[in-house]
């Protein structure tokens, strides 16, 4: 190992660049999910656990028909009709 390095040229930021169409992103799994998703993952021959998550989202997302507005109303009545 060298005494010393040249940082001089350095950039910061991800080693690996993130593909056009995705976000690199901090998030909190509850544990018993993350789990389950690893072990279907290591089951499939190793698939990757995050791209197994992403394409459950996908299609939880395109299963919705509902309008974004009408789901924030629905929800606010709710939230409401809690409260109240």
């Amino acid at each position: 190992m060298r005494r010393e390095y040249d940082f001089s040229k350095a950039r910061r930021g991800a080693v690996i660049r993130t593909p056009p169409g995705k976000t690199r992103i901090t998030i909190r799994i509850d544990n018993r999910i993350l789990e389950w998703f690893r072990k279907q993952a290591h089951r499939s021959g190793g698939a990757n656990y995050q791209t197994m998550m992403n394409e459950a989202l996908a299609r939880y997302v395109d299963s919705r028909p509902e309008p974004l507005e009408s789901t924030l109303r629905r929800v606010i009545r709710e939230e409401l009709s809690k409260a109240g």
